[in-house]
């Protein structure tokens, strides 16, 4: 009975840490796979059992640890219904010509009628040109220029 050298088990393990990111699609099994690819290397150097988990446990966690800390630093995406790389309208101008009496309007926008809202409830509506800020729902949330 042939028996696995401990590279080839790292490298399986690592090879089945992506496999599995790739049907989860979470991006910190990639950072253990590093480790395990690390602690396969390792192996193939010589090192021992103990030390190779060691390797794997520092590479990895610490890919894990650095990822983790890049993305706390980077800003947060704009959610959906305010982002103008999903809402082709956000950013876009709309002409109020006369509110409601519950700060809502309707207006003609690309062809048809659309109920807009004031994204600051506190501001008195006032007819004039409004920027989409974000959606909500069907409607248009907006903001003076």
């Amino acid at each position: 009975m042939a028996t696995l050298s401990d590279s080839t088990i790292w490298w399986l393990l690592a090879g089945a840490a992506v496999a599995l990111e790739l049907v989860t699609g979470t991006f910190y099994l990639l950072m253990l796979a590093v480790g395990m690819t690390a602690a396969a290397l390792a192996a193939h150097l010589g090192a021992s059992v103990m030390l190779q988990i060691v390797v794997a446990a520092v590479v990895g966690g610490g890919a894990v640890v650095a990822w983790h800390w890049k993305r706390s630093k980077s800003p947060r995406p704009a959610q959906a219904n305010a982002n103008r790389d999903v809402q082709m309208d956000i950013g876009e101008t709309v002409h109020v010509q006369q509110w409601n009496d519950d700060a809502t309007a309707t207006v003609k926008y690309r062809g048809a009628q659309w109920t807009v809202e004031l994204a600051d409830h506190d501001a008195a509506p006032q007819p004039g040109l409004f920027k989409v800020r974000k959606l909500n729902g069907n409607r248009l949330v907006v903001g003076k220029l």
